[in-house]
């Protein structure tokens, strides 16, 4: 079955952390748009400066979670500093865990989910800048190179990319995942 994907990124997005998983993505033959605040493209960072332009396909104005199978969310310093302060962003991420779809973040990408209080006794992983604000937010931080939570998929960094996007898109293939706790 075919599935659809949004990629939420803005300006200052790790560029492999986007560009990898739209890839690996679209390998399966599924569609992987770049949603973002404006129309146009938006600029990556590239590990130690700016990298490529990347087609924006959607504005968030222009769709809901109900489009989308699952949502990722690549990391970078930038982009989800800028993405956080954007309440459209923050219901758009809020509205994927309240339909039990797969989420996937990685790096500094999880600091969005801070914001959309969607981590408070979760198990998962980041950049490990980011485990403090985690932890304050009530999520269970572990340094491993993937973590599961129902439906939720974290990773460090682009050095996990391989098994970041391999658990993505079994969490994606899974469908939605109901939550249970305890």
């Amino acid at each position: 079955m075919s599935k659809k994907v949004a990629i939420l990124a803005t300006d200052g997005f790790e560029e492999s952390e986007l560009k990898s998983p739209k890839e690996y993505l679209e390998e399966q033959g599924w569609t992987a748009h770049i949603v973002s605040l404006k129309s146009g493209s938006i600029k990556a960072w590239a590990e130690k400066d700016w990298g490529d332009e990347y087609k924006v396909d959607k504005t968030l104005d222009e769709v809901t979670s109900g489009d989308y199978h699952a949502l990722v969310l690549p990391g970078g310093v930038i982009n989800p500093d800028l993405l956080r302060r954007e309440e459209k962003a923050i219901s758009f991420v809020k509205d994927f865990f309240k339909e039990h779809k797969p989420v996937a973040a990685i790096c500094h990408g999880p600091q969005l989910l801070i914001n959309a209080e969607v981590v408070d006794g979760r198990e998962l992983t980041s950049f490990p800048s980011v485990r403090k604000d985690l932890e304050n937010a009530g999520a269970k931080w572990v340094d491993k190179e993937v973590v599961v939570d129902n439906g939720l998929v974290t990773s460090r960094n682009p050095n996990d990319l391989p098994a970041f996007n391999k658990k993505m898109v079994e969490e994606i293939k899974e469908g939605k995942h109901e939550l249970q706790r305890a």
